[in-house]
């Protein structure tokens, strides 16, 4: 078993950011021919949007593992196949092809994205309660549409190349919308599909949240796929706006197939007196990577980032994350475990910014990793930049296997060997599984932990 933190100098190979650069110019060509599913009224502000991304992708390069944010992380397994730019499947998907993906406390609040367009023929949002919106920019009240303008692609983080990629042809939006002071009890389903063939396609969902001020929303996101077997290539963002004394608790539910690729941006504003709560969960996908930043806006907020990656086999996840706090008594904590099997490699970097405005800060961090064969692999590096003098922080990082002195335990007490291990894995996730406010979402990762991802 390998754990690397700080290896030496990484080589690549001749020609191979050339090779990546003139890829995502064939990407970048496809984005601009990209229809929007929109309004009239808004064609011209999104248009501009998307032209000044794609000249920020212009200017830009593929990233390699000679940047430090990506050294762990090859992408030039994407170049292997010729994607195109996925559009609404003209087959008619029925609603058992979705079944396995849906979350019965989310049956009448759920909104289905397939090839990252609405498909409101699988949708049910019968139940939503007054002063919420779901659904998709098309259908946003023009007041809100107005509003829209100074909220979609103004996140930090708008010029990294793939986030850019996505604005520049993302050909529908998926918004949330919950009006100040309302509290919705049921989650919130956000589930976005690619219709796979045989045929190589790359997608670009994208969603916004808005949660006004005094609101409180449980938000699920799920991606995955359905059909065909040809390798494809989900490209997300999600921007999310928690205004002042809102709260926002959102699971993020990865599960791609095996000829996934995954690349997701996911960027939170926070105000004043604020609550984020997020559960990353990463599980599917070939290679797959999170990029998850938070800035803070106002003083006295709180985050909490929960995650949990379990691969196996020769999979590649990766999980980034970023939260800058520029305000007085914020507070944060971060839990990301991973559970690798086989030949896979898990990287987690986890960033933490407390610069001198931010004092009476309270961050802690921690990433624990469980390695279960010899080959499996863990890059590590989790961050704290602190420049405040009156805080409190705390970050680390552990790396172990499964102990044989606790199989042994568990088999004295007439436990066999594969239950004894399925225990102790249970035991391992379940203090991020049981963050989760979904039985059913719970359960079914609680399954696929114990059976190894299958």
């Amino acid at each position: 078993m390998t754990v690397q933190v700080s290896p030496g100098p990484i080589l690549e190979s001749q020609g191979e950011g050339d090779r990546g650069n003139a890829y995502l110019r064939t990407l970048l060509q496809q984005c601009e021919r990209q229809e929007i599913a929109s309004h009239v009224e808004i064609d011209g502000w999104l248009q501009e949007l998307r032209q000044k991304a794609a000249y920020i992708v212009a200017q830009q390069r593929i990233p390699t593992r000679k940047d430090e944010e990506w050294r762990f992380t090859d992408v030039s397994s994407l170049f292997d196949s010729n994607f195109q730019l996925a559009q609404f499947p003209q087959r008619e998907v029925a609603k058992a092809e979705i079944e396995s993906f849906l979350l019965p406390e989310a049956q009448h609040s759920t909104a289905v994205f397939l090839n990252g367009v609405y498909a409101p023929q699988l949708s049910d949002l019968s139940a939503l309660p007054e002063g919420v919106f779901v659904g998709n920019l098309a259908q946003l009240s023009l007041e809100r549409n107005y509003k829209a303008v100074n909220l979609l692609g103004k996140q930090e983080g708008e010029k990294e190349v793939f986030t850019a990629l996505n604005t520049s042809g993302f050909p529908d939006v998926a918004v949330v919308w919950v009006g100040a002071n309302v509290a919705v009890e049921t989650p919130i389903h956000l589930l976005f599909l690619t219709v796979a063939g045989d045929t190589s396609v790359f997608s670009l969902p994208r969603v916004l949240v808005v949660a006004e001020t005094g609101s409180s929303v449980q938000i699920a996101n799920q991606y995955g796929a359905i059909g065909g077997t040809a390798p494809y290539f989900t490209n997300a963002v999600t921007e999310i706006w928690v205004q002042e004394n809102a709260q926002v608790n959102h699971t993020r539910n990865q599960r791609e197939t095996a000829e996934g690729f995954h690349i997701g941006k996911t960027s939170i504003s926070q105000a004043r007196n604020s609550r984020y709560t997020c559960n990353a969960l990463s599980f599917g996908g070939q290679l797959s990577r999170h990029t998850l930043n938070v800035w803070q806006t106002g003083e006295q907020t709180e985050t909490t980032l929960n995650g949990l990656t379990a691969i196996a086999q020769q999979q590649i996840a990766d999980t980034h994350s970023t939260i800058a706090l520029n305000h007085p008594h914020g507070t944060t904590d971060q839990l990301h475990k991973c559970i690798v099997r086989d030949r896979a490699h898990a990287i987690f970097n986890g960033k933490v910014f407390v610069p001198k405005p931010a004092q009476l800060t309270n961050a802690a961090q921690l990433n624990r990793n469980l390695l279960l064969s010899p080959k499996a692999r863990v890059d590590t590096k989790p961050e704290l930049q602190i420049t405040a003098d009156n805080v409190k922080c705390t970050h680390g990082a552990t790396v172990s296997q499964i102990e044989a002195d606790e199989l042994f335990y568990l088999q004295s007490r007439g436990i066999s060997a594969d239950s004894a291990r399925i225990l102790l894995l249970d035991a391992f996730a379940a203090e991020i599984l049981d963050r989760i406010l979904i039985p059913s979402l719970r359960q079914t990762l609680a399954k696929r932990v114990a059976v190894g991802n299958s």
